[in-house]
């Protein structure tokens, strides 16, 4: 089994989440950009970078 094709699946799945996310979330363009563009270029390290710090997604209201 290739584990390291299931490993790259999930990163991109995880990174296709994030991105998302940040498009999703109420920060400013300049900082949606730079946050995507982190998650492009450093897939594995921009994504826990964006998990620990990113801008959040809009959040409904019950």
């Amino acid at each position: 089994m290739e584990y390291a094709g299931i490993g790259g699946f999930i990163l991109l799945v995880l990174n296709i989440w994030a991105i998302v996310s940040i498009i999703g979330s109420g920060a400013s363009t300049g900082s949606k950009v730079l946050w995507t563009l982190l998650v492009l270029i450093l897939p594995l390290v921009g994504f826990i970078i964006w998990l620990i710090a990113g801008p959040r997604g809009q959040q409904r209201v019950a």
